[in-house]
């Protein structure tokens, strides 16, 4: 029986709305409860929005991509991967940046998102590559 990774790296589809799932509850968290909780987790609210605009539409484009792509996924695929990829660095040189402020909390949250974003980076890499 395949695993959920190998599931989603044999159907991007799949991968896509997963991605707009998470978008979604990564915007979702940043601009509703960070923001509501600026003190408990230390990252300025002005950050928190403009980190949540980015993944609000990581998930339009991903939801998309899943409800309008039926064929030549692949390079969406890589697009969503690197820009996922390019939204851990911005987030992690924010957290550096801004580490003073930060609460335990805030790091701990920040750190989960990044780990959890470079898992979907790699299937969606891993994916993207084998049907070219």
């Amino acid at each position: 029986m395949p695993s959920l990774l190998q599931r989603l790296t044999k159907n991007p589809k799949l991968l896509f709305f997963v991605d707009g799932i998470g978008a979604w509850f990564s915007a979702f968290l940043l601009s509703m409860v960070l923001a509501k909780f600026e003190s408990t987790f230390g990252m300025p609210l002005n950050v928190l929005i403009i980190l949540a605009l980015v993944p609000g539409f990581f998930a339009f484009y991903s939801f998309a991509c899943y409800f309008f792509l039926k064929d030549n996924w692949s390079p969406f695929l890589k697009s969503i991967a690197i820009a996922n990829l390019l939204y851990c660095l911005v987030t992690i040189g924010l957290v550096i940046y801004h580490y003073e402020k930060l609460t335990f909390l805030g790091v701990g949250y920040f750190a989960i998102e990044v780990l959890v974003v470079s898992v979907l980076i790699v299937l969606e890499f891993t994916a993207s590559s084998k049907r070219l």
